[in-house]
């Protein structure tokens, strides 16, 4: 069971009024810029809840959009998320929607990047700036942004899978959850991992050495505060 700390329920500095619908709002937004791993030209962003009753009172659009540009929840430059948007062009759309039986503060977000790479993503902002992601590209997921992730997209074929794992084990990193996704043609799969401890600089480069590795992403929780 986790513990709870005061600054967990009051939240962290901030701009915006809330912790759940600004900087919960904003880490989501962040966290799903790095784990896409481009710069974003597109975002439909399908809000549940409560989000979707007070999102444009409590900058929760601002805080989304402004994450998906890679700027946090404590940076001056969330409360202008809309004109930073139209200068690089990103178009974004805010839906009202029923996502099912979900934590009230529950976006689902579909991002196109600049290459025309599809990414989507769900989660909830969970209060005092905490979040819970549940989806990634179709797959489920029970990740807390509180520890380091890595996504990997590699060719579906045995041993791929070892050779990541087997790297891991060399840098004594222990595997806290996985999920593997394969495409329909069963020609290339989609991992997402949550793990224990700091990541080593160079664990990256170690990662896309893997034969049939062909794209890793790390984020630190620091990356997203």
């Amino acid at each position: 069971m986790k513990h709870y700390g005061v600054f967990d329920m009051i939240g962290p500095v901030m701009v915006g009024p809330s912790s759940s619908h600004t900087a919960g709002a904003a880490r989501l937004g962040l966290l799903a810029r790095h784990l896409c791993g481009e710069d974003i030209k597109k975002a439909v962003f399908f809000m549940h809840g409560s989000f979707a009753e007070t999102y444009a009172g409590h900058g929760t659009d601002k805080a989304l959009l402004a994450g998906i540009q890679g700027i946090r929840y404590d940076d001056e430059r969330l409360k202008s998320a809309y004109e930073l948007a139209a200068e690089k062009g990103i178009r974004a759309e805010f839906i009202p929607a029923d996502l099912g039986e979900v934590h009230p503060n529950t976006v689902h977000m579909e991002l196109t990047t600049v290459s025309g790479t599809m990414f989507t993503m769900t989660g909830s902002s969970i209060g005092g700036g905490s979040v819970c992601i549940m989806e990634i590209n179709g797959v489920e997921v029970q990740f807390s942004g509180e520890r380091p992730i890595l996504a990997t997209r590699h060719t579906d074929e045995p041993g791929v899978i070892a050779g990541i794992t087997a790297i891991l084990y060399a840098y004594r990193i222990n595997i806290g959850n996985m999920q593997v996704n394969r495409t329909e043609d069963g020609q290339t799969a989609c991992m997402y991992m949550e793990l224990d401890g700091e990541l080593p600089e160079h664990l990256k480069n170690a990662l896309e050495r893997v034969y049939g590795v062909k794209q890793v992403l790390l984020l630190n929780p620091g990356d997203v505060g």
